[in-house]
């Protein structure tokens, strides 16, 4: 699933050839991902798309106020001015502009006519993704469950909201309403790049820990990002280019390799119901688990 650097780079290539595009027209086809069908098609056509933007692993279209014309012709009063499309690519998930006469692939499911002559064009083959039209009421009470960006967090904030509580760390990472963003391939980069084990309780972390946590996951997503984030199966940017960001992995799918600094094999194992890879001598176990794990040796004796 795209997480922060996947989709801060689609944002990025949607902001250089849509902004400022008027959208004509919608054409819908299967819309079970689609929150509301109707309002998509009412309210999208006339509206300009002023910003695109990230949030979390979101992505937010900003849409101009439209003119509603009345049956002499004049214009209207505007509508709610803040609406916004809301976008989530799930696991199959791409949205990208392509010249409207291009064959549309099998699997697109929303065409938005621009007037410069494109569509921009949603396609998701397992439709795990979400699309929503949202006033800047609802927008911002859908933004409010989520947690702090990794990008922006300060150091005070990062570490109250991981050393407060009892939870592990691995978990934490992938609470979206803790950090929003990071999803299980980052979680795994940060805590190997940090030497953190994923079993760890963010309540054991001390304050220095805690900051040297943030610092390795900020230089992971701005790695990542650079290098137009990681193409596992199924992600394209914008442009309909795969990542490059899989070819620096140290853990992320890398079990039974030898890890870059102590050449010891990556360990996968299943924490947070996610599957985690990690160094078992770089990133020791938490002395609780080594505890567990003598006993459970000294009982098979």
């Amino acid at each position: 699933m795209p997480e922060l650097p996947e989709v801060e780079t689609v944002a990025r290539g949607l902001r250089r050839t849509i902004v400022g595009r008027r959208i004509l027209s919608v054409w819908l086809g299967k819309t079970d991902f689609i929150d509301d069908p109707a309002a998509v098609e009412q309210f999208l056509p006339g509206r300009r798309i002023e910003s695109v933007e990230r949030y979390g692993k979101f992505m937010l279209l900003r849409l101009s106020a439209s003119m509603t014309a009345q049956a002499d012709g004049d214009r209207g009063e505007p509508e709610e001015d803040g609406a916004s499309l809301l976008v989530h690519l799930g696991m199959t998930g791409s949205l990208a502009p392509s010249l409207a006469d291009q064959p549309a692939g099998k699997h697109t499911h929303v065409r938005m006519q621009l007037d410069d002559g494109r569509e921009l064009r949603y396609t998701d083959p397992r439709r795990f993704g979400r699309i929503a039209h949202l006033a800047a009421g609802a927008l911002a009470q859908v933004l409010s469950q989520f947690g702090a960006d990794p990008l922006e967090v300060s150091k005070q904030e990062f570490a109250q909201r991981l050393r407060s509580r009892k939870a592990r760390i691995k978990a934490l990472l992938l609470d979206q309403r803790v950090i929003r963003g990071v999803g299980n391939i980052y979680a795994d980069e940060s805590l190997w790049h940090a030497k953190i084990h994923p079993e760890r309780l963010g309540s054991s972390l001390s304050a220095e820990s805690a900051e040297h946590l943030r610092g390795e996951l900020r230089k992971v997503l701005e790695r990542a990002i650079a290098m137009r984030g990681s193409s596992i199966s199924d992600f394209l940017d914008a442009d309909g280019e795969p990542g490059d960001y899989q070819r620096h992995h140290h853990a992320y799918g890398r079990t039974g390799k030898a890890c870059h600094r102590c050449k010891t094999p990556i360990r996968r194992a299943v924490f947070a119901g996610r599957s985690t890879h990690f160094c078992p001598k770089c990133q020791p176990a938490p002395r609780s688990r080594r505890g567990k794990r003598g006993k459970k040796k000294r009982l098979r004796r």
